[in-house]
């Protein structure tokens, strides 16, 4: 018997509980760092080594923070349900915490890429725990800087149409720590089959417009998904 499938779209609610700071939020990180300095392709070419410096701590936080029980539990899930996971995050703490099949819309963290062409598939390279810093000088396969794989602002998004044929067969899809105002993420709603049920997880009101019955759970990730738990499994 085929498993139903779920969608679950995670943002930076999702790894709050671990530590990693959001951008939007008071105390997030845009307090600290102007967007187009440290998040857009413009704020890279004026003056790349700074930007540089910016992932370079990211990855070295990233590398002391741990899956909270909100991405144990989204792993788990899989022991009953086929789950895709479509983030907005570019940590890896759903890989780290057993999730097998995620679609990273805005990058990720532990990941170079070329200035020249970031999408080209020969140029991405993992960066490792040990070397996990990119520095000016550092050369990507075709000769060029090496940049973040991270999808800056103004960039495309090269991975929405793989996530929108997820959200298209979708049985179930539940919306867990975002605010639904970055687009194109928060687009996918609108690929839903009429009629799923639509689980928010977020403990703040989050706008969600779809023809499908929503079920909001007013928690952190790690209470919404054991109360997501509940629900799913005994249904």
């Amino acid at each position: 018997m085929k498993k139903p499938k779920i969608v679950i779209l995670t943002g930076a609610g999702m790894s709050a509980e671990s530590g990693i700071k959001t951008f939007r939020d008071a105390g997030g990180l845009w307090e600290n760092y102007p967007v187009q300095q440290v998040a857009s392709i413009e704020g890279y070419e004026e003056n790349p080594g700074l930007v540089l410096d910016f992932y370079n701590a990211r990855r070295k936080e990233l590398l002391h923070t741990t899956p909270n029980h909100g991405h144990i539990r989204v792993a788990e899930l899989e022991q009953h349900f086929e789950v895709t996971v479509v983030t907005q995050n570019v940590d890896n703490l759903h890989e780290r915490a057993g999730s097998s099949h995620i679609i990273h819309l805005h990058g990720e963290l532990m990941k170079a890429t070329s200035s020249r062409d970031p999408n080209d598939p020969a140029c991405i390279c993992d960066l490792s725990p040990e070397h996990p810093e990119i520095h000016l000088g550092d050369k990507a396969a075709d000769g060029s800087q090496l940049r973040p794989y991270i999808v800056w602002f103004g960039e495309a998004v090269p991975k929405f149409e793989e996530a929108v044929r997820e959200a298209e067969t979708a049985d179930i899809f539940v919306i867990i720590g975002t605010s639904m105002q970055v687009y194109p993420a928060a687009a996918l709603i609108r690929y839903i089959r009429r009629g799923i049920p639509v689980y928010v997880i977020d403990p703040k009101a989050v706008p969600v417009v779809c023809d499908s019955p929503v079920q909001t759970i007013v928690k952190g990730a790690s209470e919404g998904m054991d109360e997501l738990f509940k629900i799913l499994l005994t249904k």
